[in-house]
């Protein structure tokens, strides 16, 4: 069965996000206003929707996640026809003066583009520590410590990390079996003071990726591996958590196959959200 991981976007990234924390507050007034912070939609609550219908998402397209400029000015993502084999195209919406506009992103320009939002990890990469080390993508924390993962081309893989010391990154240690559980782990996000740990993985008796958190321990070590619950995991798809920058909202991915009619089969899927609290929901109380 092919995966799916190898369908989505080609782009390696380092994901460096912030997001409101019981440890962390942010700023408010550093954002766009909140009526008008997310294509002018209604937040959602802690049911997944859709985000943006029309706008955004689409049932006859695939839409990738969205991602968010740290100030919020501007979003982009990535829409496709899979079932006619149409190049992916890379969309870019920018909010000033109360109005979110859609930019046109030259072909010869994407890849500059999708960098302001998922910056390159390849200066990364090219340091000691990492260059033997087959990643596919990572998110950065407030301090700089790397949590990465790797897929092998059999598909199976682990997610590591490096913290920055002194100014250097140590070498990348394998997490511990608290987060490496299952398959195919992978699309990991760091809260910015470390308190959480998301990502997707599938189970091992299941071909299917879902959403996962991990809350770090008084002891600094990592807790056991909270599935997020079935709102948020179905059995279909769900990959790519992210929190917005302002903390509020979480979101995801959702996909599915479709069958052409000569069998073969295409992807579709769009970004969802949801209220952010779901985070604090799912803390184990102490």
């Amino acid at each position: 069965m092919k995966k799916i991981y190898f369908i989505l976007i080609p782009v390696l990234t380092i994901f460096l996000n912030a997001c409101n924390t019981k440890k962390q507050k942010i700023d408010d007034s550093n954002f766009p206003p909140i009526k008008d912070r997310y294509l002018g939609q209604k937040p959602p609550g802690l049911t997944p929707e859709l985000f943006a219908p029309g706008i955004v998402s689409t049932e006859e397209y695939l839409e990738t996640q969205v991602l968010f400029l740290q100030d919020m000015t501007a979003i982009s993502f990535t829409r496709s026809n899979r079932k006619n084999g149409e190049p992916d195209t890379l969309i870019v919406m920018e909010y000033n003066s109360h109005n979110w506009t859609r930019k046109p992103i030259p072909l010869s320009e994407a890849d500059n583009y999708r960098q302001r939002f998922t910056p390159s990890y390849a200066e990364i990469n090219s340091l000691d520590p990492f260059k033997d080390i087959p990643i596919r993508g990572g998110t950065l924390s407030a301090k700089g410590t790397y949590y990465f993962y790797v897929l092998d081309p059999d598909g199976s893989g682990y997610m590591g990390y490096s913290r920055l010391i002194n100014g250097k990154y140590e070498t990348p240690q394998k997490m511990s079996n608290a987060i490496n559980r299952g398959k195919y782990i992978a699309h990991p996000f760091i809260a910015p003071d470390e308190s959480y740990l998301m990502w997707d993985a599938e189970k091992e008796d299941e071909n299917t990726p879902d959403v996962y958190i991990s809350f770090r321990q008084k002891d600094g070590s990592w807790g056991t591996a909270i599935n997020m619950g079935d709102k948020i995991n179905t059995p279909v798809f769900e990959q790519r958590p992210r929190v917005t920058p302002d903390g509020k909202y979480f979101t995801f991915w959702r996909g599915y196959f479709k069958t052409k009619e000569d069998g073969s089969r295409y992807v579709l899927g769009n970004p969802y959200w949801m209220d952010a609290k779901i985070i604090e929901i799912l803390r184990p109380k102490e």
